[in-house]
């Protein structure tokens, strides 16, 4: 298999370097790696072309998490599509390999997400929240198993994806333009139409992000929003339960092991978290210059295509 790795980056001169180094030293090499810049003001467009990388550049306002992927997939002749935020470093030189091999040994197997693993020094709450959405152990998911996953099934992530190209384009791409959440539609779409998505944990990346309150809540309004227009997964399952059961095992671990300073922290931000989300799926009652306040990516309301957001019915599933 040829694969092609695409990366997003907007100001990413201190990821880069690290990343294209251990992109480079995989055991599995990379048909390509083109990045696609939003206007970043730093070197990362030199830094990318200094270590064999394809440049795509875009002004920033016209970033889109789905129509931005598919436009550098589009450039891109990999049959096998390699997702990597910027931050997203490869724990050792075996990630490709492992992400990939799913792909190469089961064909009814659409996609493959990677295992996040916290950065040194992350915040205790960060560090659990990884280890409890990437456990160790891998997983195949698929339509089957809805009834004992929920809406876990579909969770997915491009901070570390593969995906077969054939079944990418055959389901339609990623949703555009869409606000957040494109890795989740996508699977959901893959799963709802008979394929199987991989958990491979083998795959690893050093991945968090410290997000104050107000990150999380404006976060959490983009990804209540972003359901809202493609409500038909919820018809499915709710997102609601799972964050619950988050909250408690988190409340539970830091009980038992005493850390009673955190738990202020954990209660604050699954408010944060859930309010946001509420009103993430109220949008359609909130005026427009509210939203844009609300919003992470107070950009994606200024396009009028917004409201015409679809890839809303599965190509062959009866909803019904």
């Amino acid at each position: 298999m040829q694969i092609s790795v695409i990366i997003p980056t907007l100001n990413a001169e201190r990821y880069l370097p690290a990343l294209l180094d251990r992109l480079h030293r995989q055991t599995v090499k990379a048909h390509e790696i083109i990045v696609v810049d939003s206007d970043s003001g730093d070197r990362t467009v030199a830094i990318a072309r200094e270590n064999g990388a394809k440049v795509l550049q875009i002004p920033k306002e016209r970033f889109d998490h789905g129509g931005t992927r598919n436009m550098a997939a589009s450039k891109a002749s990999g049959d096998v599509l390699v997702f990597l935020t910027q931050d997203a470093l490869p724990e050792d030189d075996r990630l490709l390999e492992a992400l990939t091999r799913p792909l190469a040994e089961h064909p009814e197997v659409s996609s493959v997400c990677g295992r996040q693993v916290a950065r040194p020094g992350a915040a205790v709450l960060e560090r659990m929240t990884a280890e409890l959405n990437y456990p160790p152990e891998p997983q195949h998911k698929s339509l089957k198993d809805l009834d004992r996953l929920g809406i876990k099934l579909f969770f997915f992530t491009n901070v570390c994806a593969a995906y077969r190209r054939e079944a990418f384009e055959a389901i339609g791409r990623f949703p555009e333009p869409i606000i957040l959440n494109e890795d989740m539609v996508i699977t959901a779409r893959f799963i709802l139409n008979g394929y199987t998505v991989v958990y491979q944990s083998e795959a690893r990346v050093i991945h968090s992000h410290h997000y104050t309150l107000r990150q999380q809540f404006r976060r959490n309004f983009d990804i209540g929003a972003s359901l809202r227009i493609h409500n038909w997964i919820l018809k499915h399952a709710k997102a609601e339960g799972q964050g619950v059961k988050l909250v408690k095992k988190q409340m539970q671990q830091l009980l038992q092991s005493g850390d009673w300073r955190s738990v202020p922290r954990l209660v604050l931000e699954a408010a944060a978290k859930y309010s946001g989300y509420r009103l993430g799926l109220s949008y359609p009652a909130i005026p427009m210059f509210i939203r844009k306040k609300l919003s992470m990516y107070s950009f994606y309301w200024n396009r009028e295509e917004h409201e015409r957001a679809s890839y809303s019915v599965p190509l062959n599933h009866d909803e019904r």
